[in-house]
């Protein structure tokens, strides 16, 4: 199977675009009700996925060269947010993630921050500029960024308690806005799957 979000082949509804699984329509959560998720995602700008999409796992280090895996956030809402120094609309953005953490962090939402091709050196001092608390993953060499098809930055995927994909955006949004937070909440209310349950 060829990474990528786990999903058969592009059938009505679905669409592969630029590297980026577009699926039209609701997603599935677990407990939250598929339209009213839905109708959360348009105000932020997002794109949802069809019930039972599941991200590409990765690990990866954080610039220290602590190991981080997808796989140990489970039962975590997980804001996967792709971006690099350079990128000036990512700044803000980093800013307001960084908020969401510091608020939201106790009560389950993971704020991941993936680089794009930098050095640990100008990630940290990103970071210590910015003062980012949450993790920051490396990537070198373009890996964990080809295999969640990103082309622009800043880019932003959301996972579910349950492992499931959400949602994706390209380009900034306004995690700030009240629409963003009220589809952080929503989710965040939904059930952590019990250990050992699939």
């Amino acid at each position: 199977m060829t990474p990528g979000l786990s999903v058969r082949r592009p059938g009505p509804g679905r669409r592969l675009t630029s590297g980026l699984l577009l699926v039209v329509g609701a997603c599935g959560p677990a407990s939250a009700d598929p339209q009213a998720v839905a109708a959360l995602l348009q105000p932020v700008g997002l794109v949802g996925y069809r019930a039972g999409t599941t991200p590409p796992r990765f690990d990866g280090l954080t610039p220290d060269g602590r190991p981080l895996l997808l796989t140990e956030l489970r039962a975590k809402v997980v804001v996967l947010s792709f971006w690099a120094a350079w990128c000036q609309e990512c700044r803000a953005e980093m800013v307001a993630l960084q908020r969401l953490h510091r608020e939201l962090a106790s009560r389950g939402l993971a704020i991941i921050g993936i680089n794009a091709r930098e050095d640990a050196g100008a990630v940290r001092r990103y970071a210590k500029d910015l003062d980012l608390t949450f993790p920051l993953v490396l990537d070198p060499d373009g890996r964990i960024n080809a295999l969640y098809g990103v082309i622009g930055l800043p880019t932003t995927f959301i996972v579910g308690r349950d492992g499931r994909a959400v949602a994706f955006g390209i380009g900034p949004r306004e995690w700030a806005s009240a629409p963003a937070r009220e589809l952080i909440e929503v989710l965040l209310a939904e059930p952590a799957p019990r250990p050992g349950v699939p």
